[in-house]
Order: C-alpha cells, then sequence, then structure tokens
C-alpha cells in the first residue's frame, strides 16, 4: 500500500549531470598485516593525490573487493564527507575482472580512469591524458607513466604509425632514467636489475601533428572511452587478478591505439610507499623502534636461487592462501 504522494513527484528537483570523467578505483586489502601490512596506508595516500592534483571536475567511483573493516570504515567516512561518489562495498572478492565487469559498466562518465588503489597522481595528469585523445585519432586506452609493454599487444598502433604519412616512430632507450626506475622498482627490481633492464630494453616514442606519446599502454592504470570498454566487455572472471594481458590484447585487436604519457604523471607505488612518495604525501619516514639487523648478502644470494626460491613463494602462497579463506568465510 501507499499513503500519500512522494513528493519528488511534485517538486520534481533537477537531477545533477554526471561528469565527463569517472575515476573508478578498485581496492582489495584483506588485512593489515604481512604483505597487506602498509595498504591502508598507501589507498590513503593514492586518494588523496587524486583529490589534491585534479583540477578537471570527475566523479570518483571506489569499487571494494570484500577489504577489512579499517579499509571499509575509512572508505565509508570519504563516502559520508562527499568525496566519494559512488562507493560499491563487495560482500566478497569478485577479483580485479568481476570488479572492473561491475564498475565499467555503472560509471556514467564519458571517459573512465581506472587505477589500482596503490597509484600516486600527479598534478596534471588528467589533462595530460586527454590531450592525447584530442590530438591522437582512434585512441583505445592511455596510460599516464611510460612504460614497455611487448610489442604484440601493440601491434595496431605500429600499423597505424606506419601507415599515416603525418607519423612517425622513433625507437631507443628514449625515456627518463627517473621515471623507469620509479616504475620498475615499484614492481620489486633491484638498483642493478633496473639499470640493466633499462639499457636492453627499447621505448617506441609517436609523434603526430607536432605531439608526442610513447607507443604501449598498462593495465594498472589508464583512461579510456567508456564506449571502447563495452566493445571489449565483459572480462572473464574465473581467477581473482584475471588474465593480466586481456584488456590490453582485446583493445589492440578491436584496432585502437594504445599509447602511454612521454614523462611520469603517475606512479605505481607498490605495497609500502617509497620515502620519496611518503615525502609527497607529507608524511616523515617512518622511525624504526630499534634499529634492525641487516640480511647478510650471502643470504639474499641464498633465497633467489631456483631451487631455493620456489618452495619458498609456494609455502608464502599457501599460507596466504589458508589466512585468506579464514577470513573470507
Amino acid at each position: 500500500m501507499r499513503i500519500g504522494q512522494n513528493p519528488v513527484k511534485i517538486a520534481r528537483p533537477p537531477v545533477p549531470p554526471p561528469q565527463e570523467v569517472t575515476v573508478v578505483v578498485v581496492s582489495f586489502i584483506p588485512y593489515l598485516s604481512g604483505y597487506f601490512e602498509h595498504s591502508l596506508e598507501v589507498l590513503q595516500i593514492s586518494l588523496e593525490s587524486l583529490w589534491a592534483n585534479t583540477r578537471i571536475p570527475f566523479d570518483l567511483l571506489v569499487f571494494d573487493n570484500a577489504s577489512c573493516t579499517e579499509v571499509r570504515n575509512y572508505l565509508l567516512e570519504q563516502h559520508r564527507a562527499g568525496r566519494i561518489q559512488y562507493l560499491v562495498l563487495s560482500e566478497k572478492n569478485v577479483g580485479i575482472p568481476g570488479a572492473r565487469n561491475f564498475a565499467f559498466s555503472a560509471a556514467p562518465g564519458k571517459y573512465i580512469a581506472y587505477a589500482d588503489y596503490d597509484i600516486y597522481f600527479y598534478p596534471g595528469w588528467l589533462e595530460a591524458h586527454l590531450e592525447v585523445f584530442r590530438t591522437f585519432p582512434n585512441v583505445g586506452m592511455v596510460t599516464g607513466t611510460p612504460v614497455r609493454p611487448p610489442v604484440e599487444i601493440s601491434s595496431s598502433t605500429l600499423a597505424w604509425a606506419e601507415a599515416n604519412p603525418e607519423a612517425t616512430l622513433e625507437r631507443g632507450v628514449l625515456q627518463r632514467w627517473e621515471d623507469y626506475r620509479a616504475h620498475v622498482l615499484s614492481l620489486g627490481f633491484s638498483e642493478e636489475k633496473a639499470k640493466r633492464t633499462y639499457r636492453e630494453s627499447e621505448d617506441i616514442l609517436l609523434r603526430y601533428r607536432g605531439k608526442e606519446a610513447f607507443v604501449g599502454a598498462a593495465h594498472f592504470q589508464f583512461v579510456a572511452p567508456k564506449a571502447v570498454l563495452q566493445e571489449v566487455m565483459p572480462f572473464p572472471m574465473s581467477i581473482a587478478m584475471g588474465d593480466a594481458r586481456i584488456l590490453d590484447q582485446r583493445i589492440n585487436e578491436k584496432g585502437y591505439l594504445r599509447l602511454c604519457l612521454t614523462r611520469r604523471y603517475v606512479q605505481h607505488m607498490g605495497n609500502v610507499p617509497s620515502p620519496d612518495i611518503l615525502a609527497l604525501a607529507g608524511k616523515e619516514k617512518r622511525p624504526s623502534p630499534r634499529k634492525r639487523r641487516r640480511a647478510h648478502p650471502w643470504l639474499y644470494a641464498l633465497a633467489d636461487l631456483p631451487w631455493v626460491r620456489r618452495p619458498l613463494l609456494f609455502l608464502y602462497n599457501r599460507i596466504f592462501q589458508l589466512y585468506y579463506k579464514r577470513i573470507s568465510e
């Protein structure tokens, strides 16, 4: 039954239109220990950098993949404060593919700016992304820092550039060492490995009508037209992390350009914020209650041997599965 009449029918309040860009962030922090010990701090730094360094109006959609109570309480506080426009709290972990299927369908903007929860945003990041869409035709996705993905998943971009008389390609070690180093160290590279791979691999620089972009993009952070993402969805949800390259492959197969900016406008932080990121966030380096003994170099070398590393990582993964399963039940 209904008593009276819904006042909204009479007052007819206007519905505010969505912003052109919807920023989508997916979070997954099941507990605050071990690998995830600093993850809430990483999420906070990421969102604070987004709010502080984005001048273009945007809507923020956060999809939380069954994180722990502390993380959800933080997100709820930010939602109540009006800093998160759309907050989805999933009862279970549907993985990155499931979160993207939901969020990319629900996001109301013309452009979707996707980021994992461990991304730092520098001033001007969104303007720089959108400038690429205004300059280059048929762009499918743009990443905000130089990356070097496999050439095979950028074949459509290379084919377009080679067939277009206004476009030129340059190959070589072209990105700044500082940008490359910051990215690969966040992936777990050692300083020595970073220096070696920087010299051994190459960038492909695309020039078109006075503008430059590197060929290639990455799925940890990107801006894409929603219409393009709808063409390549849904993503299979067989495992939590999903097929890491399926988004890249499908956009390439559709013939869209995949590009990245020529300097660092975003930065992947990993699971522990670096001293540089802490300084940018206005946080001091954490004081150590007591000086920790550093392991001997031979111990690192021993742990890196394949016949030692494999069983240790297997045990590490089994422990994670055991405790995550208990938390999820």
